[in-house]
């Protein structure tokens, strides 16, 4: 029997890159544009990796100016903020070495998509990737995390039935919500401690493991497959 392709969904924010500067001048530009206080440098980070439309009411933006905030923030960061982001150190090498032992990578972000392929565009990074999945922009229809991945295994040609495939896909991210997603598409999930995310709150979702150094992701994906064929 052959065995199937192994794959590496990764997220973005907070996983390949920090992209706090940027997301939190721009959103720091929507919330006053808008009327409502700046937020605090806590609060921006508790906003990267999910939806804008989840995390917003919770920080206190009516469910009426939801969109009104996005709108004033992507005016700014969709010229300016999405470059005012550095990739971790060590994220090359890792993605280098996943290559290298045969994974197949791709994007899994709940960035809307075209923001996400400009981000990894200007990496340098493109040619690592199999497949670039991101969110919708229509708030509302917009994907979740949970439909991002579920979007990019049917890309992947990765069936929600083939229960030997999904054992050969994982997920990696910063965030609770990157755990949840993979769950409810029957993979693990690998939590990443440099982001936005803590050990507390990747544990807590029940990622599989939490690593504090992108040397440290090629190895947990081997010890991940390879507990399920043991």
């Amino acid at each position: 029997m052959n065995t199937p392709t192994t794959h590496v969904l990764l997220d973005l924010d907070g996983t390949i890159s920090d992209s706090e500067p940027g997301i939190g001048k721009s959103l720091v530009h929507g919330f006053v544009e808008c009327g409502y206080d700046a937020p605090d440098r806590d609060t921006i980070r508790s906003m990267i990796g999910p939806p804008f439309e989840v995390s917003f009411p919770k920080v206190g933006i009516h469910i009426d100016d939801v969109q009104r905030v996005i709108d004033a923030y992507g005016v700014r960061y969709n010229d300016i903020g999405l470059f005012e982001n550095e990739m971790y150190d060590g994220v090359a090498e890792m993605m280098e070495t996943l290559r290298s032992e045969g994974h197949t990578i791709s994007l899994a972000t709940a960035k809307p998509q075209d923001t996400a392929i400009r981000i990894i565009e200007h990496f340098g990074l493109s040619d690592y990737f199999a497949r670039k999945v991101g969110a919708t922009r229509d708030i509302g229809g917009r994907r979740t995390k949970g439909e991002v991945i579920t979007h990019a295994l049917h890309l992947l040609g990765v069936s929600p039935h083939d229960r030997i495939a999904l054992d050969h896909v994982i997920m990696v991210g910063d965030r609770d919500h990157d755990v949840e997603g993979a769950h409810l598409n029957a993979i693990d999930c690998i939590g990443v401690s440099w982001g936005f995310g803590s050990h507390d709150e990747l544990n807590g979702a029940g990622a599989v493991t939490v690593v504090d150094h992108p040397r440290e992701v090629a190895g947990a994906v081997a010890v991940a497959y390879r507990s399920h064929e043991s």
